[in-house]
């Protein structure tokens, strides 16, 4: 008798299928703004990772530049701080006189910044600059920030890491 009633029925009804479509539709509108926030976060985490890297080139360049002037290796130049003049500095070999017996790179490449929409690429800090100037100096690159207008997920503006 089972056996009968159930052959009667060889696929799924109307309201099973909107059922089963509301429920996709729910879970769908839950995972999306997660996808969205998590797309964030892997672009904070590259930027964030890109500017401690630049920032830790620049600092050895500095290191180097003060070893190689304290061990007489170059000349110590008035009004020159050590800090490289570009970020391109930072891609070319330098052997600082004989401080090393190689010469030196300290980034293969210039990271890109996940934020910048406008190819408007890293903003530039002097040495002399204010330390939240907008305004490069153009003296020297003593620290680097993005140019972003963006807000991170915990509230700063990018422009301010």
């Amino acid at each position: 008798m089972v056996r009968e009633a159930l052959r009667g029925r060889a696929g799924l009804t109307l309201i099973e299928l909107v059922v089963a479509m509301a429920i996709l539709a729910v879970l769908a509108a839950a995972v999306l703004p997660m996808a969205e926030v998590t797309v964030k976060r892997t672009k904070e985490i590259e930027l964030r990772r890109s500017l401690r890297l630049i920032r830790t080139a620049i600092d050895a360049y500095k290191a180097d530049h003060d070893e190689a002037v304290k061990q007489k290796k170059i000349l110590a130049v008035v009004d020159d701080s050590g800090y490289p003049e570009s970020l391109e500095v930072l891609l070319e070999p330098n052997d600082w006189g004989g401080l090393f017996p190689y010469k030196k790179r300290y980034l293969r490449r210039i990271p890109r910044d996940p934020f910048d929409q406008y190819d408007q690429g890293w903003g530039l800090r002097s040495l002399q600059d204010d330390p939240d100037s907008t305004v490069w100096g153009g003296d020297n690159v003593f620290d680097v920030y993005s140019q972003s207008d963006g807000i991170a997920l915990d509230g700063t503006p990018y422009s301010s890491w």
